[in-house]
């Protein structure tokens, strides 16, 4: 989600009804201040930002306000009625005190070991049974229009002995004449919280969004920072930190005391913490305010800065009664940031333009230069330790179904300011730009097209059926898709067609659905298809497989069986946090290679199957969204777990085997600040009774049988065996694992920036009764397979190359046997 996001470059500048900004420096050196206090005369509290500069917001006027750093003497500064900007200049005390060695045993860290030890005490999750309140949120993405110059310029585009050719750029321009009657985009959001049983739900009461009658889910799903400051992790902008009051912060973070503030009449102390480690110079930092009686966080400001700059803050409202800080405000900001410094990476270095062109002459600002993202969100009746029922409390957010009607008259009660011009013209602008320029129609285009369908009326084509390749069929050209909303919610047709230009032969199928429940999008549903498949391969039917404009796996496949199926399924969300399909089906198999199945004195080279089976996915760690059109994974969290099970029907449709199956599989995925990433895959598999080798496992080989390793080198697949041969090892039971380490891509040439992935697979399985299957010579896998490998990923437009490694028992007898090099390919589609 992070994506609909990254097309901004922000530069902050807001507005309100009273505003002041101003920069702080020491007074002898000119040195600016980072961090500096910034109290106002009705009660703000703000800070300067590394570069010494503030900007405080206010509804009430502001006559003076003090600016207070720890070893500088406390100033007052007048406000006057025409002025904005107040360069503060501070003098050092007589009896400054020494700079704090931040390695050291301080004050700041024994402040912060006391807020550790006591946070549970003053966690409201933890503290409270229950509580429950309603939140107003507004989300802009807009500019100040008294930032951009405005004007047309006139760019030398070349110059002859004629004269000079210039270019009108009026791209500032028609840019603050756009922002100064509107916005760029606006949202607005009202939602009820309840915490209960130590479960916290969000229910959306009311939600519009400029330009869009119907919300983009996404956008409401996308979670910008923590709801609490007291977690373990903290998640700004989809990414998560270690807390700097996590149990082992303190190894991570310095801390320093900046200055003691009274917060709602109480006393507290300001410290800022930052990352140790250089490396992490860009993590996270911000300022802690922890009062001094209790020491919970009373405010929080938490901050990352590089090409973006994002930071969050958290404001607390002391309750008394219940003695504990209670969430009473959030801010979210985006602004474009600026970083001119090299990052060396193996070797090579990532340089960053920043501000400056090669020449160091300034670069001329953009209109993305003045862009800048805002969300604020305001908690108001608040009820602590009252009865709280939570209905549906597996989801973490869920959408009434009358959030999209609301009236003006539920808007005009919840909003905090009553809405300016501004505002009210950016909705009757977009409303109006979207209408015209379909853009509802196109959003929901690119939502369809990035799973693989072009939307054509009221049919979706299915990209995936046009064009593949296998050394069966040879090019396989075909059509193929599903029935969209336009023709009916309630039911579907789907199907495709194919054919084979190698083998000669006609494929295809045709189904139908009706749908039983939109909440829990359950459908009832049955297909008829003629089609065939790689033998021995594993396929789970809940999985939805990600579109790809090429497959390259099945390129080398030669090994298909035939398969005419009648099938009727249930597919349900209706079990939380699983998506789950059952299905009773009967086919009838032909191997297309030679090939007998020897099973009481009789060989079968073609038989049918009749199953039932349930194919179920269970995503215990994510979070999901309950929208009135179904349910919606808002948050990705590993592991992952996947099970099958399939069972032959006794003499069902003449049913010729009795055999049961059993698979399963998890995935873990972990990402680093540092841009890499760990994944782990586990999968397994049990064959129990008389099956034959169409049906059986084969752990995804992926490497053909010729004599050299040039000749070998085809495409790389995602999880296959890549120096394993086709039809080499079968088994009725397997344990399959692969892990994977991928670094950030190295910038070696203008156009060579490889992505280097580190890779080791392994596999263990066995066969009973390999004497039954008659036609191919195969090996088990008793004795384990092993193979390591190197991918250097999108070395150039996409392309890249891999070797991998075959070792262990399974070894072959000439070196270059074990070695195989294949080439990769990675589609960067722009989404």
């Amino acid at each position: 989600m992070k994506h609909l996001f990254l097309f901004l470059f922000f530069s902050l500048s807001l507005q309100a009804q009273f505003r002041i900004n101003g920069i702080v420096k020491e007074s002898s050196t000119t040195k600016t201040l980072a961090f500096a206090t910034i109290t106002t005369n009705n009660g703000v509290i703000s800070t300067s930002d590394v570069d010494g500069k503030f900007s405080i917001l206010s509804q009430n006027p502001i006559s003076y306000f003090y600016v207070s750093y720890i070893g500088y003497q406390k100033i007052k500064i007048n406000v006057a009625q025409n002025n904005h900007f107040y360069p503060v200049l501070l003098t050092q005390k007589t009896d400054k005190l020494n700079e704090v060695v931040v390695n050291s045993e301080n004050a700041a860290t024994a402040i912060i070991k006391k807020t550790i030890a006591l946070k549970d005490n003053n966690n409201p999750q933890k503290r409270l049974q229950s509580f429950e309140f309603k939140t107003y949120n507004k989300l802009v993405v807009s500019a100040n229009p008294d930032s951009i110059a405005g004007k047309i310029d006139s760019i030398i585009v070349k110059k002859t002995k004629e004269g000079v050719y210039f270019k009108i750029d009026s791209a500032n321009y028609k840019f603050k004449t756009t922002v100064s009657k509107r916005h760029l985009f606006q949202t607005e959001k009202v939602s009820q919280y309840q915490f209960s049983n130590k479960t916290l739900k969000e229910t959306i009461l009311g939600t519009k969004m400029a330009g869009l009658k119907q919300p983009l889910y996404e956008i409401l799903a996308f979670n910008l920072q923590s709801f609490s400051i007291y977690e373990p992790k903290y998640e700004l902008f989809e990414t998560k930190y270690n807390s700097p009051i996590a149990d082992d912060a303190i190894r991570e973070y310095n801390y320093k005391l900046l200055d003691t503030v009274v917060i709602s009449g109480r006393n507290a102390y300001m410290i800022y913490f930052k990352n140790k480690k250089k490396s992490k110079a860009k993590g996270l930092e911000g300022i802690l305010y922890v009062d001094q009686n209790n020491y919970a966080i009373t405010k929080a400001i938490m901050r990352i800065r590089g090409l973006l700059d994002i930071s969050g803050t958290h404001e607390f409202e002391y309750n008394p009664t219940e003695n504990i800080w209670f969430p009473r405000h959030k801010n979210f900001q985006i602004i474009k940031g600026k970083n001119d410094d090299d990052i060396k990476i193996f070797g090579g270095t990532i340089q960053f333009d920043g501000d400056m062109k090669q020449d160091l002459s300034p670069r001329k600002k953009q209109p993305s230069d003045y862009i800048y993202l805002l969300s604020d969100s305001y908690n108001f009746d608040i009820k602590n330790n009252t009865e709280v029922q939570i209905l549906n409390p597996n989801f973490a957010v869920e959408i009434d179904k009358t959030a999209f009607k609301k009236e003006d008259s539920f808007w005009k009660n919840y909003r905090k300011d009553s809405i300016d011009n501004r505002s009210k013209r950016t909705y009757n602008e977009l409303d109006s730009i979207s209408v015209r320029r379909k853009i509802a129609n196109r959003v929901q285009f690119g939502k369809k097209a990035i799973n693989g369908y072009l939307p054509i009326g009221f049919f979706d084509l299915d990209l995936r059926k046009i064009f593949s390749y296998n050394n069966y069929e040879g090019f396989r050209l075909g059509l193929g898709g599903v029935t969209n909303d336009r023709l009916s919610k309630l039911f579907r047709i789907d199907g495709y067609y194919a054919y084979g230009t190698k083998d000669g032969i006609f494929k295809g199928s045709i189904g139908a659905a009706v749908k039983m429940d939109s909440r829990t999008n359950s459908w009832l549903g049955f297909s008829y298809t003629d089609d065939i498949r790689e033998i021995a391969s594993t396929s789970f039917s809940i999985e939805k497989k990600p579109f790809k404009i090429y497959d390259p796996r099945p390129i080398n496949i030669s090994t298909f069986y035939n398969y005419i199926s009648w099938k009727t399924y249930i597919e349900t969300k209706k079990i939380p946090k699983t998506e789950s399909v059952w299905e009773i089906s009967k086919s009838e198999i032909t191997p297309k290679f030679d090939y007998a199945f020897h099973l009481k004195d009789k060989l079968f080279t073609a038989y049918n199957i009749s199953t039932a089976m349930v194919s179920l996915q269970w995503s215990p760690f994510s979070d999901y969204m309950q929208t009135p059109t179904g349910r919606i994974e808002t948050e990705k969290r590993y592991p992952k777990f996947t099970f099958q099970f399939t069972q032959t029907i006794g003499n069902l449709w003449k049913n010729d085997f009795d055999f049961s199956k059993f698979d399963f599989k998890t995935e873990y995925e972990k990402k680093y600040l540092n841009g890499h990433k760990t994944s782990l895959l586990v999968q397994a598999g049990y064959a129990k009774g008389d099956v034959p080798l169409t049906h059986l496992y084969n752990t995804s080989p992926n490497n053909i049988t010729k004599e050299t390793i040039i000749q070998r080198i085809t495409f790389g697949g995602k999880n296959s065996f890549e120096t394993m041969f086709f039809n080499e090892f079968f088994s009725n039971k397997y344990a399959y694992f692969q892990f994977k380490h991928a670094f950030n891509r190295v910038t070696l040439l203008k156009k060579i920036k490889p992505s280097l992935v580190l890779v080791s697979r392994m596999a263990w399985g066995n066969l009973e009764h390999p004497e039954q299957h008659l036609g191919l010579n195969f090996k088990t896998l008793k004795d384990g397979f092993f193979e390591s490998g190197i991918e250097l990923n999108q070395i150039f437009n996409g392309l890249g190359l891999t070797t991998f490694f075959r070792y262990g028992s399974n070894q072959l007898p000439k070196l270059q046997d074990n070695i195989t090099i294949k080439l990769s390919y990675v589609l960067n589609l722009g989404f």
